[in-house]
């Protein structure tokens, strides 16, 4: 309890951190523009002044100075009007917009909405206006808060994907633990019931019922290889698809309700694939499965295998209730379950064996709500 006190605090603790940075790097920035703002308004100021003492100048006046000192504008946009709002001259515009009259009258009105004029007495009678906008660099920096923050949400979705992916492996190494322990629990009674086995055959037990009884117990030891081989990198051989699929539906079809209608087909020859037997029939088991608690034990259900060249496609075709196009991706992430009983880890299970162990694809085909679905699993051929 202390130690989860210890690490909500230093989260806290974080995030608070994080939130105080972000606000005093946007106040920083608000404080810079506003400095840059105000310089460029000085200098737009005397601008203008020497502009005005230009128009006043007479043989005395320092005109070259008065021409030097407009010659430093070269950053901030300007336009120069008389007291008609006629235009009398521009600096710092593009030359596209200053040879288009409807581009440059659009430009002077939106100029005229970024900063305060200024005005040019030329004398008691006659003035004029100077409007200018924000030069590049101010520009740049007004932006900037926004690339900022652009920035830190990406940094941190970055860090929450991290943290994310590190608790999935957590979580992860925790199930293929309790997968190999519970291979390892179910190992006791089997042996135990394995010699149940071959006492039921001196007691001279009817020999139907000894089969079925080894059938099931063979199951079991299939059951605890699948988990004994979860977090492991299992051992793949050069099988034939086609009879290695068709042996695990036909032993899911006899023992399913009858009240679903069965159908197999597939290539007459065979198909040879790089496989792991006890994980392909897990593979077939939970698609077959998984169909059928859709339809509710009840509706028809075809697996078709299909050779396209390269690949050997497996399509597991259901009339349940459909899944809705927003969630085809979502039912293979673990925890995802639409049953009110079962821990949403089939799918999960399916297309990590698909993908990670057997280097295969698999993926929601087609669905419809209310008329069905097919999930479709590909093999590259061996």
């Amino acid at each position: 309890m202390q130690f989860s006190n210890n690490r909500n605090f230093t989260r806290g603790f974080i995030i608070l951190a994080s939130f105080l940075i972000v606000v005093l790097i946007l106040w920083n920035t608000y404080y810079l523009f506003q400095v840059f703002k105000y310089e460029e308004r000085n200098k737009m100021e005397i601008w203008a002044d020497s502009l005005e003492e230009l128009n006043k100048a007479e043989s005395t006046t320092d005109v070259e100075l008065l021409r030097r000192i407009m010659s430093k504008n070269t950053t901030i946009p300007t336009v120069w009007t008389d007291s008609e709002g006629n235009l009398k001259d521009v600096s710092n515009v593009s030359e596209e917009i200053v040879k288009d009259s409807v581009k440059l009258q659009k430009y002077i009105e939106d100029i005229k909405k970024e900063n305060n004029f200024i005005r040019m007495d030329l004398s008691s009678t006659e003035h004029q206006f100077v409007y200018y906008g924000n030069s590049f660099l101010l520009n740049q920096l007004k932006y900037f808060p926004i690339a900022l923050i652009l920035i830190i949400v990406l940094f941190g979705a970055v860090v929450f994907n991290f943290y994310r992916a590190s608790k999935m492996a957590t979580q992860n190494k925790l199930w293929a633990g309790m997968a190999k322990e519970t291979a390892h629990q179910i190992g006791t009674p089997l042996s135990s019931l394995l010699g149940w086995i071959e006492i039921m055959k001196i007691d001279n037990v009817d020999e139907t019922t000894v089969t079925e009884v080894e059938k099931d117990v063979s199951r079991l030891q299939t059951i605890a290889d699948r988990f004994s081989k979860i977090g492991s990198e299992p051992v793949l051989e050069k099988l034939d698809i086609v009879a290695e699929t068709e042996h695990s539906f036909e032993y899911l079809r006899s023992r399913t309700s009858s009240q679903v209608e069965f159908l197999f087909k597939a290539p007459t020859y065979p198909i040879y694939v790089m496989l792991n037997r006890e994980l392909h029939s897990w593979t077939v088991e939970n698609l077959v499965k998984n169909a059928v608690d859709a339809m509710k034990g009840k509706g028809s259900l075809k697996v078709v295998l299909e050779d396209t060249g390269e690949l050997i496609k497996i399509q597991v075709t259901d009339t349940g209730k459909g899944i809705a196009k927003n969630r085809f991706k979502k039912v293979f992430e673990p925890g995802f379950t639409t049953k009110k009983r079962g821990w949403g880890l089939g799918l999960s299970l399916t297309k990590r064996i698909v993908e990670e162990y057997h280097k295969g694809k698999i993926k929601v085909k087609e669905s419809e709500i209310g008329v069905g679905t097919t999930m479709q699993a590909s093999y590259r051929k061996a």
